[in-house]
C-alpha cells in the first residue's frame, strides 16, 4: 500500500473516531437530558395531583378531571390514575378517550416499596408515584408521550449523522491532500539521489531552508554521500597507484630482457640484467604481499580469525621482528604501571594484523631516524591499551598530517628510504577494524610519536 494511502486513511481513522466520540456524546447527554427531564415532568404532575386527592372535601374527583383537561404541558397524550392502599382505582384521567393504562399490583407493590419507578407503557413513559400523609396513602401513576422532544432528539440524530459523513469526507480528503504535501519534499529527493550515479558523486540534495526532519535527512544523504564521494576518490587513487606501482617495476624487467635479448652478450653481461631483474622481482613481491594485507585489513571482520591477544607479547616480540628486517634498527620498550590481572592486557582480535600494525609503525620510526630508533612504551588507562611509539627522527610536516594514513601516500622525505606509501595506512586500517584509534604528533626535525588506542577485552 503506498504510503501516502497509509497516511490518508490512519488521519481519517483517527478523525472518524473523534467525529464519532463527540457526536456519540451529544446525542448520548442530548438524551439523557429529555428522558430526565420528561420524568421529572411527569413526577411533578403525580406529585401535584396526589397531593389534591389527599384533600376531598375541597377537590372532587370532576373538578380534578377539568383541571387535568386545562393544564398545559408539551406532554402529548397524558394519562394520569390513582390506587388507594387496597389496590382500588380511585381517580383516573386520560387526555385520549378510553385511554386506560393498564397498571398491575406488582408495579404498585414496588412504587410502594421505593417510592417512585419509572417504566414505558407502549409508546408513553410513565411514572408510579406513592403519596403518604395523615389523609391518604396513594399511588399516582401518570404517563405522557413526549412527542416534541422526541422529535427534536430525531432531528438533533439527522443533523449529527450528516456532520458525521461530511466531517469523514472533509478528513479523507484533507489527509490525501496534507499527505500529499507532507510526502512531496521526500519524492524530490527521491528524484535527486536517482539522478546521482558513480560518475556525478559531486551533486548534493537541496534540504531547503525549514529546520525540520526533511533537512535532516537531506544532510545525512549528503553526509553519506560525502562519504561515498571519498571512498570512490580514494579507491580511484588507490587504484592508479597501484597500477603505477604494479607497473614500474614490470616495466623495468620487460625493458631489460628486452635489451639483453636484442643481440648476444657476455655472461657477466647477462647475470647483470639478471641480478636487476631479480631486484625488481623482490620489489614487486613485496608490493603483492602489502597489497594482500591491505586487502585483508580492509575487509570483513566476520572473515578474520578472531581470539584473545597478548598486547605486551606482541610488543616484547617486536625488537627481534625488526632486527631481522634490518640489523640495524633498534627498538626500545617501556611498560607503565600494569594492573595485576592479565586480562587488562587482551584485547580481542588478529594477532597477526595487530602485529602488523605495530610493526609498521616501528619500522618507519627506525627508517626515518637517525639513529634508526623506535621508543615503544605500553600502558593501561580507563580499560584502554595505550601504544606509543616515539622516534627522533626528521618528522612530518604539518600540511602532510592529514594525508598519512592514505594509501601510497608518501611525505617527501629526502633520502635513501624506499616505500610504497602503504605502511601507515594499513597499520590505520588494522587498528579501525579493532575498534581502535590513531594519533600523530609530529615535529620537523625532531621527530614523530604515534598513539595506538585499543578496547580491552570485556570478561
Amino acid at each position: 500500500m503506498p504510503v501516502r494511502l497509509r497516511i490518508t486513511l490512519l488521519f481519517g481513522c483517527i478523525v472518524l473516531f473523534i467525529l464519532l466520540l463527540v457526536c456519540g456524546s451529544v446525542y448520548y447527554f442530548s438524551r439523557t437530558e429529555r428522558t430526565r427531564d420528561t420524568r421529572l415532568r411527569l413526577v411533578n404532575r403525580a406529585i401535584t395531583r396526589a397531593r389534591l386527592l389527599a384533600h376531598p372535601t375541597y377537590f372532587d374527583a370532576e373538578q380534578l378531571r377539568i383541571l387535568d383537561s386545562s393544564t398545559m404541558m408539551a406532554l402529548q397524550d397524558k394519562s394520569l390514575q390513582a390506587y388507594n392502599y387496597k389496590g382500588e382505582k380511585v381517580y383516573s384521567y386520560s387526555e385520549e378517550p378510553e385511554d386506560t393504562l393498564a397498571v398491575d399490583n406488582k408495579l404498585l407493590d414496588e412504587a410502594r416499596i421505593k417510592g417512585t419507578v419509572y417504566f414505558r407503557i407502549g409508546k408513553k413513559e410513565a411514572v408510579a408515584y406513592h403519596h403518604v400523609d395523615s389523609n391518604m396513602r396513594v399511588v399516582v401513576v401518570a404517563a405522557a408521550y413526549d412527542e416534541m422532544g422526541l422529535k427534536k432528539l430525531h432531528e438533533l440524530e439527522n443533523i449529527l449523522l450528516i456532520s458525521f459523513i461530511t466531517g469523514s469526507i472533509v478528513a479523507f480528503a484533507a489527509g490525501y491532500i496534507f499527505s500529499g504535501r507532507l510526502l512531496r519534499p521526500i519524492k524530490k529527493i527521491a528524484d535527486d539521489i536517482q539522478v546521482i550515479s558513480a560518475q556525478e558523486l559531486n551533486r548534493r540534495i537541496d534540504g531547503g531552508d525549514a529546520n525540520d526532519e526533511w533537512r535532516y535527512l537531506s544532510e545525512t544523504i549528503n553526509q553519506l554521500l560525502n562519504r561515498l564521494q571519498e571512498s570512490f576518490d580514494m579507491q580511484r587513487r588507490f587504484i592508479a597507484n597501484a597500477s603505477h606501482e604494479l607497473s614500474t617495476p614490470l616495466t623495468s624487467i620487460s625493458s631489460q630482457l628486452e635489451v639483453s635479448l636484442s643481440r648476444d652478450r657476455e655472461a657477466d653481461k647477462y647475470r647483470t640484467v639478471m641480478q636487476s631483474v631479480y631486484q625488481d622481482v623482490r620489489h614487486l613481491g613485496k608490493l603483492t604481499q602489502t597489497l594482500l594485507e591491505f586487502a585483508q585489513a580492509s575487509g570483513d571482520p566476520g572473515g578474520l580469525t578472531i581470539q584473545p591477544v597478548r598486547i605486551d607479547e606482541i610488543l616484547l616480540e617486536m625488537p627481534a621482528d625488526v632486527n631481522k628486517l634490518n640489523p640495524e634498527y633498534t627498538v626500545s620498550l617501556a611498560f607503565g604501571d600494569m594492573p595485576p590481572e592479565e586480562e587488562a592486557l587482551i584485547v580481542v582480535g588478529n594477532n597477526e594484523l595487530l602485529s602488523l600494525a605495530v610493526r609498521n609503525i616501528v619500522i618507519n620510526a627506525c627508517k626515518y631516524s637517525p639513529d634508526h630508533k623506535a621508543n615503544v612504551h605500553l600502558e593501561v588507562a580507563d580499560r584502554q591499551l595505550v601504544i606509543s611509539i616515539s622516534d627522533k627522527g626528521v618528522g612530518i610536516p604539518e600540511a602532510d598530517l592529514k594525508y598519512i594514513f592514505q594509501p601510497f601516500y608518501r611525505v617527501n622525505h629526502t633520502g635513501p628510504e624506499l616505500g610504497f606509501g602503504l605502511g601507515l595506512s594499513l597499520a590505520h586500517r588494522i587498528v579501525k577494524l579493532h575498534k581502535g584509534t590513531i594519533e600523530v604528533q609530529s615535529t620537523p626535525g625532531e621527530g614523530s610519536l604515534f598513539t595506538l588506542r585499543l578496547p580491552a577485552a570485556q570478561f
